[in-house]
């Protein structure tokens, strides 16, 4: 069985718990961190707009990208760690939501956390790229609350019934 395990910041420690729970012993691990592709881009432009008073030297795009590049590895270490047992790392750069999607292609089973509001049940729980992996994914889900799922109170009342028309 082939598991990939979506490592995001501030999330990632549930869905490698999810992993150890829910994947058999034998599965082949993924442990996938991607990074948007435009944040070095950001940095850049932010640069360029000093117009021509910034030094190129002093262009923060290649740090950010270095910056990032070492975060997603140690994010990636720390989740290695966590599991505990053999697995693979997948640190990509691109369109996070597609990279997602396409490293799931051949995967039996894909871990991923709510990253939304997590203080309500319902579909603001997701932010936007995790909303398009759960519609796009080519393989089942596994989509879990990063802290306790809040009560079912927080459900919102059903709209309004429209008067009978009789």
């Amino acid at each position: 069985m082939a598991v990939v395990v979506w490592i995001v910041e501030g999330t990632w420690p549930a869905c490698v718990d999810a992993a150890r729970t829910h994947a058999p012993v034998d599965a082949d691990i993924v442990l996938l961190h991607v990074t948007p592709a435009d944040l070095e881009e950001v940095a850049r432009g932010a640069f360029a707009g000093l117009l021509g008073r910034g030094r190129s030297e002093r262009d923060p795009g290649t740090r950010v990208e270095h910056l990032a590049a070492a975060s997603a590895d140690q994010l990636l270490r720390a989740a290695a760690d966590r599991l505990g047992a053999p697995c693979t790392r997948d640190e990509r750069t691109g369109r996070v939501e597609r990279e997602v999607v396409a490293a799931a292609e051949d995967a039996d089973l894909l871990i991923l956390a709510r990253d939304g509001d997590r203080t309500h049940l319902g579909p603001h729980s997701l932010g936007p790229a995790s909303r398009f992996v759960l519609d796009h994914a080519p393989c089942p889900v596994l989509l879990v609350w990063p802290e306790p799922a809040p009560g079912l109170t927080t459900i919102p009342p059903p709209p309004p019934r429209p008067p009978h028309q009789g």
